[in-house]
């Protein structure tokens, strides 16, 4: 009865480890739960495990332990309903973007999940306008700026109607104006936000919450007014 009562987590994870083909641990045991709507902030240092760890969230890597989106278990079965729920947008936008034009880039999710043509239209349109980019529909992809590109990558998520946004550096390379307009993007979405950074200072002005990682284990996760006042943590893990 408690179980039915208790709300539906939109991410968790319990007990994953995962060890790459040579034997390096990259995760280890990692607890981590997401309320629906959350925004949190994944840092710590290069090789602490937080792309590792974003590409556990809809399959592309499996290790050993569980992991579920709004309830549903990660497994061989639900992966298309998985990956349908989780946007998952790269450090760079050029591993995200291969189609001859920005519509083919941004509809090809909605084509792959079946989409009716209408349907799929539709869903580019709402997507372009969430990130500011309507009317790009026909440029080339590679013939934009890094900070356009990053919008068209997080669009091309956004057109599958995901419920989890997990983003790797995405303000990495972006002069300030960029910068700027990005974090305002990602301000003003609804969905449930996990993103792996260094910009402390994208930490402090948009997500809440900060989850602090190293040598593939969480090592602390609180507050982010809280974690960012103590320098000892943050001596101790490489954050500035």
């Amino acid at each position: 009865m408690e179980d039915a009562l208790r709300p539906v987590l939109a991410l968790e994870i319990h007990q994953l480890s995962f060890a790459y083909p040579d034997g390096r641990a990259a995760l280890q045991e990692i607890e981590l739960c997401l309320h629906p709507g959350e925004k949190v902030a994944l840092v710590g240092p290069n090789g602490a495990g937080k792309s590792t760890l974003l590409l556990h969230l809809n399959g592309i890597l499996r290790g050993q332990g569980r992991v579920a989106i709004n309830g549903l278990p990660l497994t061989g079965g639900n992966l298309p309903l998985i990956r349908a729920r989780v946007g998952l947008v790269f450090q760079a936008p050029d591993d995200q973007l291969f189609s001859p034009s920005v519509f083919e880039d941004v509809a090809f999710g909605p084509l792959y999940q079946g989409c009716a043509k209408d349907d799929v239209h539709q869903r580019v349109h709402t997507a372009l306008e969430a990130v500011g980019m309507r009317g790009y529909e026909d440029r080339l992809s590679h013939h934009l700026s890094l900070g356009e590109k990053k919008r068209i990558a997080i669009a091309s998520v956004l057109s599958m109607q995901p419920d989890i946004l997990a983003l790797d550096e995405p303000t990495a390379g972006l002069d300030p104006r960029a910068r700027r307009g990005l974090i305002h993007l990602l301000e003003e979405l609804p969905q449930t936000l996990l993103i792996a950074t260094h910009d402390m200072r994208l930490v402090r002005d948009l997500l809440p919450r900060m989850v602090v990682m190293d040598e593939g284990r969480i090592v602390a996760d609180g507050p982010t007014h809280k974690l960012l006042s103590d320098q000892a943590l943050l001596d101790s893990h490489g954050l500035e």
